[in-house]
This record gives structure tokens, sequence and C-alpha cells, in this order.
């Protein structure tokens, strides 16, 4: 089901922006960073999380450097109407690092990460074990091409300047 889209305006960018440049800043230094006023600041990133926009300020983690330096993506096709039993069983899986329900030939779209490609293939087989998976295909990534990334997605549209804030309306703020 598709969720009604929310509009962002320049601000909301802006401080999206900022926050991922600098994810332990706290208001006042939001506000500074972008010469817009505390309370505004405050509001606005609120806001954006009792949305939803905000999902969370968690530290990035290099899987590498971490100890699993194998990163694998699997397609899985499952049984008709299964797809809440694949949901428990894949969350049941650490190597797990994500699995979305698609469209086209498969099901289910996996991100697996491994610590070698023996410990890849005893994750693939305990996959492979569940009563719902019809087939699987697996690829192993090589080496990224583009990092996780959603700035340019936002940046990319034209967006309204925020009537209401004073500050920002008077001279772009500067960016972090």
């Amino acid at each position: 089901m598709e969720q009604p889209r929310r509009k962002l305006d320049q601000l909301d960018v802006l401080l999206i922006r900022t926050l991922a440049r600098n994810p332990r800043a706290g208001f006042l230094e939001l506000s500074r960073i972008t010469r817009v006023s505390r309370a505004t600041v405050q509001a606005r990133v609120q806001r954006l999380e009792a949305e939803g926009v905000i999902t969370g300020y968690g530290p990035d983690v290099d899987l590498a450097a971490a100890g699993y330096p194998v990163l694998a993506f699997v397609t899985l096709e499952i049984a008709q109407g299964r797809l809440d039993e694949i949901t428990e069983e894949l969350g049941r899986l650490p190597e797990v690092l994500e699995a979305h329900a698609t469209t086209g030939l498969s099901d289910v779209h996996c991100k697996l990460a491994a610590p070698s490609n023996e410990g890849l293939q005893e994750t693939l087989l305990r996959i492979n074990r569940i009563q719902a998976v019809v087939r699987s295909t697996s690829v192993i990534a090589l080496s990224p091409v583009v990092q996780p990334r959603y700035l340019p997605l936002l940046a990319s549209e034209q967006r309204a300047v925020p009537s209401r804030v004073p500050a920002y309306q008077a001279g772009m703020p500067a960016e972090s």
C-alpha cells in the first residue's frame, strides 16, 4: 500500500543534510550551522521524526571492518501466500541485513553479510531449508559502485521555500 508522499521543503532537506553530516549535533548546533532559530530547528526535526521521515541516528557501520567482508544479494521464489512465513524466518537470521518483497520473477530480494564465503554458504543453506522457499539465486557483491544514499534524491527536486521562517528567507542558510 502506497503511503501519501510528504512534501519536503528546502529547510527540511537542509536539516536532513546537516544531520547526515553532523549526526551528533544538538538543536542549538544545528541552529548555528543552518542559521535558523533553535525553536524552528527543533520543531522541524521533531516533526520529521514524528512523520517517519527521519527514522534514526545510528552509526554507519563498515561491515567489512567489523568482520563481515562478504556481501551478497539473494532472490527468493516462494510458495504462493507464504510471505508472512518468509518474513518471520528471515527475521531470525542475523546475516539477513534487509529483505524486500518484490515484483518480477522473484518474490523476495535479500541483502546478506557473512564473515567468509563458507559463512555465506551456510546462511544460504539455512535459507533454502525454509519450507516456503521454492528457489533461490545468489550473487556476491565485488565492490560498491554507489554507496547507500538518499540526499541526492531529496536534493534533486525543486522545493518550496518555507513561508514562515524569516531568517531562512532572508538568505539561504549556510550548508555545512
